[in-house]
């Protein structure tokens, strides 16, 4: 049974300030562009180091690192599109948003303690928010802002305010807090959906080492109260998370079940799951961790090896594409285990892979959900 729990204005740390009119992920007005540039401009950047020569990317096209293990796959692939390596010096990239208005991309660098910030213009990433209490995944609402799960520290989901302050939109529920949030992602009609495992607890590296006070969940805030309902709390380590195109599907990965991750999807209608359905399974020691899916249905996992007796990340580490069966029908291979993937670009077709060190993309011939390129 779900439960919900108000929020106090106690947890609003500045007004928001919204704009009348409402556009796509990857394309916004002229006045929110200004609005986001004003940001930016406000905010410290300090330099990153940039890729590195000890990858190159391919010079042949096919790139071999694109594997095709179902035709399918090649009304997907471009033929001349390789690999592309963006920046590079990360300790665990995770989260990756794309920002169309200002040509930009966020991502989070976990154990640092930083969101970085990637220049498509410029081709330069640097430092976008630090500390940034070990965020983790990160989205848009549907008004453009920024949402950030702050994993450790803060614990809590957070909005960035077009004038760069901070708005708390959930740190606890029935008085205790978040483990770690994890992946987040918003609804059209403004419902904000988190995982919430206790991934960030165990450790001070990604975080630190604190006692879990609630069970492992999936949780939703409604866009009307600000309450925040619990919707599953019956899944073994709960990561990332997604909708199909007409969110009548609800994506989300079973991080710890065992003995394999496990991709489930269910039926959503009007903030309700049903019909649990088995999707992916990441057998062979995979680790299935973020994803993106496109406007066919084809769901981008992050992939690599869970890190078990017996994996092999060379043949594993990169990102594993599937169609809406479920049926694995590509692979692109990264020299690293890649956690987390969004679109992005001017047309809504450029794969951008947030990667245990480094960052990559790959022009395809898709869009993301989510892209009004009319």
């Amino acid at each position: 049974m779900s439960e919900s729990t108000p929020l106090s204005r106690s947890h609003v740390v500045s007004p928001s300030q919204e704009p009348p009119n409402v556009a796509a992920p990857g394309r916004l007005s002229r006045r929110r562009l200004l609005q986001s540039s004003a940001v930016l401009s406000a905010v410290a950047l300090v330099g990153l180091p940039r890729a590195r020569a000890d990858w190159e990317p391919s010079l042949r096209y096919p790139d071999a690192n694109i594997e095709v293990l179902d035709p399918a796959f090649l009304d997907l692939r471009l033929f001349n599109a390789s690999i592309e390596r963006l920046a590079t010096g990360f300790r665990w990239l995770e989260g990756p948003v794309w920002f169309g208005d200002g040509r930009y991309l966020l991502a989070s660098d976990i154990a640092n303690n930083r969101l970085i910030r990637w220049d498509e213009v410029t081709g330069e990433a640097a430092t976008f928010r630090s500390p940034s209490n070990y965020s983790n995944g990160n989205t848009r609402d549907n008004r453009g802002r920024l949402i950030t799960c702050e994993g450790s520290i803060g614990r809590r989901v957070t909005r960035t305010e077009y004038s760069g302050q901070i708005t708390v939109l959930a740190d606890q529920y029935q008085g205790k807090p978040f483990n770690s949030p994890n992946d987040v992602v918003c609804t059209r009609n403004g419902d904000i959906w988190f995982t919430d495992p206790p991934f960030q607890l165990g450790n001070n590296y990604e975080g630190r080492i604190v006692e879990q006070e609630l069970p492992a969940a999936v949780y939703r805030i409604d866009a009307e109260s600000g309450e925040v309902e619990q919707v599953l709390s019956d899944i073994a380590g709960p990561n990332g998370i997604g909708f199909s195109a007409d969110e009548s599907r609800f994506f989300l990965v079973e991080g710890r079940a065992k003995p394999n991750r496990i991709l489930w999807e269910f039926s959503h209608r009007d903030g309700k799951l049903s019909d649990k359905t088995q999707r992916i399974e990441a057998q062979n020691h995979g680790a299935l961790d973020g994803f993106a899916i496109d406007t066919h249905g084809n769901i981008w996992a992050g992939w690599g090896s869970s890190g078990a007796v017996g994996g092999d990340p060379e043949a594993l580490d990169g990102v594993r594409v599937f169609d809406p069966t479920g049926k694995a029908i590509g692979h692109i291979h990264l020299p690293e285990r890649c956690a987390n993937v969004c679109f992005g670009g001017a047309m809504g077709n450029r794969l951008f892979m947030a990667s245990s060190h480094s960052l990559y993309s790959l022009f395809v011939n898709t869009q993301g959900v989510g892209f009004d390129l009319g």
